[in-house]
């Protein structure tokens, strides 16, 4: 199993991840040039990508699924209700084929499973992640909201994660954010914080070998205070590695 963050954060985000012959793509908050480029970077074509499944109808997240699906063909995967939230909000433009599944429901793409978990982040009907090759387990979990009932389970069942971790609690606290948004990030349906993110992984059990830190916000966090509030909680348990707003990061496998 191998992936990468090709970019994590408000700005976009857009995930690959590949179990031998299947390769998969998670949210298409980049353009489709981006997206490419990285790609072929690290010697993928894109229009060899069997799926692109979206978590939530937010804008960093689904902005370019449109692209994506009629420039390079890819099959998209999303909930009924996100989209018919996109649809409407005409975000993407059309799709001429759209494969749906529900929030919570297990399904396959070709021989690999994805587990999905509904999340209470303020999105139309928002899931996180887990891929499944019969042998390892990655989840994509971002834009959480919150720990909630059933996630610390999830999180404890996978051999790797991109996991958000999006602020830390004194420079929001500190920012020139009013107080209703600060109390929207900090919400049940907001985003997890640097602390929320290293609790969560602290719990997870022997397990996980490697963890991708992302969704990190550019105004209330740096990853230098990801790096040291994960490090001074977890230790040296696995790697960690930063999925960068600005840049894609390693091409990295679980065996």
């Amino acid at each position: 199993m191998r992936f990468f963050s090709l970019q994590s954060g408000s700005n976009g985000n857009c995930f690959y991840l590949e179990c031998g012959e299947t390769r998969l793509l998670f949210d298409a908050g980049i353009s489709g040039v981006r997206a490419q480029t990285i790609l072929a970077q690290n010697k993928i074509d894109i229009r060899s990508v069997d799926a692109l499944l979206i978590s939530h109808d937010h804008y960093d997240h689904v902005s370019c699924a449109g692209v994506f699906h009629r420039k390079f063909g890819l099959p998209v995967w999303m909930t009924p209700k996100t989209y018919q939230t996109v649809k409407k909000t005409k975000k993407t433009g059309t799709f001429s084929e759209i494969h749906h599944f529900t929030a919570g429901e297990r399904f396959f793409i070709k021989n690999i499973m994805i587990e999905t978990l509904s999340t209470p982040h303020n999105a139309t009907d928002g899931v996180c992640f887990a891929v499944d090759d019969g042998k390892h387990r990655f989840g994509i979990c971002t834009d959480l909201g919150h720990s909630f009932p059933g996630l610390s389970d999830f999180i404890t069942s996978l051999d790797g994660i991109l996991l958000e971790s999006d602020f830390d609690p004194e420079m929001l606290e500190n920012s020139y954010y009013p107080p209703s948004l600060i109390a929207t990030i900090r919400g049940k349906h907001g985003h997890l914080s640097n602390f929320d993110a290293a609790e969560l992984l602290a719990k997870s059990g022997k397990r996980i070998k490697h963890a991708l830190l992302g969704h990190i916000s550019s105004t209330n966090n740096t990853e230098k205070l990801v790096q040291d509030t994960h490090r001074k909680i977890l230790g040296s348990r696995f790697p960690l590695q930063i999925a960068s707003r600005y840049r894609p990061s390693d091409l990295t496998e679980i065996i």
